[in-house]
């Protein structure tokens, strides 16, 4: 790790970075602020010497003032690239004139229509066509669905990356994999101000299931734009932290233009519990199971739901093994900035869990969601070889299941059950806490924001629809709010919002070390292949008469029974006879009447469509 600290008293900057160019940068600058007024100053230059780079940097204290129409004929643009109408891929873009800033870059995971696709990502065409005008991309917190395409759109856009210290350590890590060194980060903690372009933006603390995770203040030639990221409010968070009410009410009674807020929870009613619940939780099952071995499966990236589970084993003299690379990585990646305090001898390696008896130990595994490849599922199928399950095994899930997901974590559940162990999970036990806000705590937000427009993101499109009901329902004008879909841009200015042109957006497909669009022929040929199977029929020519050899048929994966493959030999036979190889003028015409008479007989027999693969052989 390069962090690199910033010493704001010597380069006389209060409060925030103005970034005017920038080149690339290795490592990560770390910025020390304190939350002071705004006020007016004289505009200082520094200049911050690194080894690669040369960066103007300038004092912002000063507010930007809201301009006229008559004086700008610019609107700001807000462009969604990802995260409205689905949960993940989070990526929005702020474009103003000649300069647009990024809001988050994020993943989602493949469902079952995305046969052999290991990641999904947003579509940055847009972005790369546009790549002069962005000054920077912002991340609210280090979760996958904000981070996760980082690595792969930072290939295609050269910006520079602002996010907190933890948020900035799990990027960093993804790009040394990536081998992506040349990639500028600045670390800014909450309640910094930074200033990209004619944008300014606070960084303001907020509750979330990690550590780090801010809502953002952004300051537009048009007004203000308050943006919640994924959030909740927690008065008793592990950390102390509690999300500034405060500061996010001071800058609602400044006037907020427009806010965009989580969605994620808006189904649920009343507020999402404390953090602090889980461990008193945690605390019972760690006592009740006192002469069985645990096994504890989280997310990976909640440091704060793992403090909790470390301070536990140290209270129940309990060694503790990770399980699962995410999980390694993150708790050494935290651990190294403090945000994870392990204490010397507490942890053992996997391997050697066997060599103590099962109240003396303690396994924290990834596999929340019943990941085909995770440590907890393969536990449960019996393919872990560190690890087998037993009778005197409590395996405890502190997760809540992420829609889509249920099947293949209710599998895990149920195979983990045949193997004797007893499993603890959310329906049973307040084993886990949200990350996001409920509706009472959405409603606080709008009413201490209270913006004059309103834009719901972060979910599906009924998770937007009932939280722009909410908004109505606490006296917002329904020509107020906004619900968007990926590849809309609406327009804003100090008194009007709409939507504006549409834009190329969507999905891109990581499969091993490629990367394809939502157009793609091999995802096609995919689906086909599962759901029709595949025939291959090779013949065989004779090159000097052009006259049939041979022919053999062969069917995968669809019901081929011996008499049909003769049925289906008899039609291409009966196709060739009514032509003269001869003149044929190529092997693709050959190929397409051969295809033609399989294809029409096989849809008549079993009403598939099967991908048929000719194959002719001139011997």
């Amino acid at each position: 790790m390069f962090f690199k600290e910033i010493d704001l008293k010597k380069d006389k900057i209060n409060k925030g970075v103005a970034l005017e160019k920038t080149t690339k940068t290795k490592g990560v600058k770390t910025q020390k602020q304190k939350k002071v007024k705004a006020k007016p100053i004289d505009k200082v230059n520094n200049k911050i010497k690194s080894k690669k780079s040369q960066r103007a940097v300038k004092n912002i204290n000063k507010p930007v003032k809201v301009t006229s129409l008559k004086k700008d004929k610019n609107k700001l643009k807000i462009r969604f690239i990802g995260g409205v109408g689905e949960i993940g891929k989070n990526m929005t873009a702020i474009e103003y004139g000649k300069d647009m800033i990024i809001i988050d870059a994020g993943l989602t995971f493949p469902t079952d229509s995305m046969p052999g696709v290991d990641l999904v990502i947003p579509d940055v065409s847009f972005l790369v066509e546009n790549q002069k005008k962005i000054r920077g991309m912002v991340i609210t917190h280090g979760h996958e669905d904000h981070i996760g395409g980082l690595p792969y759109i930072l290939k295609d856009i050269e910006t520079p990356v602002f996010g907190t210290k933890l948020t900035l350590t799990l990027i960093e890590n993804k790009l040394k994999e990536h081998r992506l060194k040349e990639v500028s980060l600045n670390c800014i903690r909450a309640g910094g101000t930074i200033k990209l372009g004619c944008f300014t933006i606070e960084f303001i603390n907020v509750n979330h299931s990690i550590a780090g995770a801010v809502g953002l203040a952004i300051t537009t030639p048009v007004g203000t734009i308050f943006h919640t990221g994924d959030f909740k409010i927690d008065f008793t968070p592990v950390n102390g932290q509690t999300i500034d009410l405060s500061r996010i009410s001071e800058i609602g009674k400044k006037g907020v233009l427009l806010m965009m807020a989580d969605s994620t929870n808006i189904e649920i009613g009343g507020s999402t519990i404390s953090e602090s619940v889980v461990k008193d939780t945690l605390s019972h099952v760690f006592s009740d199971n006192s002469t069985r071995r645990l096994i504890i499966a989280t997310f990976a990236s909640n440091v704060h739901r793992l403090q909790q589970i470390l301070d536990l084993a140290v209270e129940y003299k309990r060694k503790v093994a990770f399980s699962g690379r995410s999980m390694i990585n993150i708790a050494e990646a935290a651990a190294k900035i403090g945000e994870l305090n392990i204490p010397d001898g507490l942890i053992i390696d996997i391997e050697k869990v066997k060599n103590f008896k099962d109240e003396q130990v303690l396994i924290v595994s990834t596999g929340t969601q019943g990941e085909p490849m995770s440590a907890l599922t393969r536990m449960a199928s019996g393919e872990f070889n560190k690890v087998t399950i037993g009778n005197n095994d409590t395996v405890v899930i502190s997760a809540s299941v992420i829609p889509g997901n249920e099947k293949m974590i209710y599998g895990v559940i149920n195979n983990l059950y045949r193997l004797g162990a007893e499993v603890i999970y959310e329906s049973l036990e307040p084993i886990h806490a949200s990350g996001h806000a409920c509706q009472d705590e959405l409603k606080m937000i709008h009413s201490i924001v209270n913006p004059k427009f309103f834009i719901p993101v972060h979910g599906e499109y009924r998770h937007l629809k009932k939280h722009a009901r909410l908004a109505q329902s606490l006296g917002m004008k329904e020509s107020n709010i906004l619900i968007a879909d990926i590849g809309d841009t609406v327009e804003l200015t100090s008194n009007t919002m709409k939507f504006g042109e549409k834009f190329q957006a969507g999905s891109r497909f990581v499969d091993g070390i490629g990367i394809d669009g939502a157009d793609s022929f091999v995802l096609r040929d995919r689906r086909h292949l599962a759901e029709d199977g595949l025939v291959v029929v090779v013949v065989s020519v004779d090159e000097a008469s052009l006259t049939l050899n041979s022919l053999e048929i062969i069917g995968k994966g669809l019901v081929f029974t011996d008499d049909m493959i003769n049925e289906a030999k008899s039609c291409v036979v009966h196709a060739l006879d009514k032509v003269d190889l001869r003149t044929i003028r190529d092997e693709s015409e050959l190929n397409g009447i051969i295809r033609r008479s399989v294809k029409n007989y096989i849809f008549k027999a079993t009403k598939k469509n099967p991908m048929i693969l000719p194959v002719v052989m001139v011997v």
